[in-house]
């Protein structure tokens, strides 16, 4: 990374694949001719496809999808002529690590699993569900197989989704959590979720099963909240590398009114019996 006052360069490297990014053209330009001098480079223009993440650029922004990957994930699945769903799982059915038979090769579901993990980087709303069969890849059963492939009829539906980041948008940091409690059936431990905008553009975008059991669900949401603000000292961090100021405040939202209202009720001890 290169920078200085106004301008600021970054060179990101991936094997054999080479991305440059910045804010003056003119420097990137002369980190280009500095490269080709010391390596045979080939300049491939403005990028449109990388490690499976489509990008198309224009005067409005940048867009970022994975509909090449969808596709072919969906052809190597067998289901190009499956029936359409309209959302990624079915909230009535809850899924266990003991109910039905074992399936006896688990191999497939694993790579599926993966290629699906693969996919939640540009595509935030099949994150839970996706978390939610990761902890199945060991113990495989007729019901997480279904639920997989739910996901493929529902990416079949949702080709051309993805992520838009706006070229106008305002320099102030969003951040929104919440915690879904005793989701596990398994474990009774609740799963964090958070997103932060920048703007009005989705930047980060996490849903983990946390550690420990949460005896409420204000309990819940305070362990969801601290995971955000994890993440939100990393963005103060990378913006003070990058020699941005972080925006402050940050506004952080919640979806439960008990948290704040909840440090203000007098806390009564009985006293103990003799």
């Amino acid at each position: 990374m290169k920078k200085s006052a106004y301008d600021i360069t970054a060179l990101l490297v991936y094997v054999d694949d080479v991305v440059l990014i910045g804010n003056n053209i003119a420097e990137i330009n002369v980190v280009k001719v500095h490269l080709h001098s010391r390596f045979h480079i080939k300049d491939l223009g403005l990028i449109k496809y990388l490690l499976g993440l489509e990008v198309s650029c224009s005067l409005d922004g940048l867009v970022l999808n994975q509909r090449k990957y969808c596709l072919d994930l969906i052809s190597e699945t067998g289901m190009l002529e499956c029936k359409l769903a309209t959302t990624p799982s079915d909230p009535s059915i809850k899924l266990h690590a003991d109910e039905r038979a074992l399936l006896p090769d688990p191999s497939s579901f694993r790579r599926l699993i993966g290629k699906l993990r693969y996919l939640t980087n540009t595509r935030p709303d099949i994150s839970f569900v996706v978390q939610q069969l990761s902890q199945f890849v060991s113990s495989l059963r007729e019901p997480h197989m279904q639920q997989a492939l739910r996901i493929i009829r529902y990416m079949k539906n949702a080709l051309g989704y993805g992520l838009l980041y706006k070229s106008n948008t305002s320099f102030k940091i969003q951040a929104f959590s919440d915690s879904d409690w005793a989701t596990c059936a398994t474990t009774r431990r609740s799963v964090s979720g958070y997103s932060v905008f920048l703007g009005t553009s989705l930047v980060a975008w996490k849903s983990k099963k946390q550690t420990t059991i949460s005896r409420s669900s204000s309990e819940a949401e305070y362990r969801a909240l601290a995971s955000l603000a994890c993440e939100l000292h990393g963005f103060n961090t990378f913006f003070r590398i990058c020699v941005f100021l972080f925006p402050l405040p940050t506004l952080p939202f919640v979806t439960t009114i008990l948290l704040f209202t909840l440090p203000r009720i007098p806390l009564f001890m009985r006293e103990p019996s003799t």
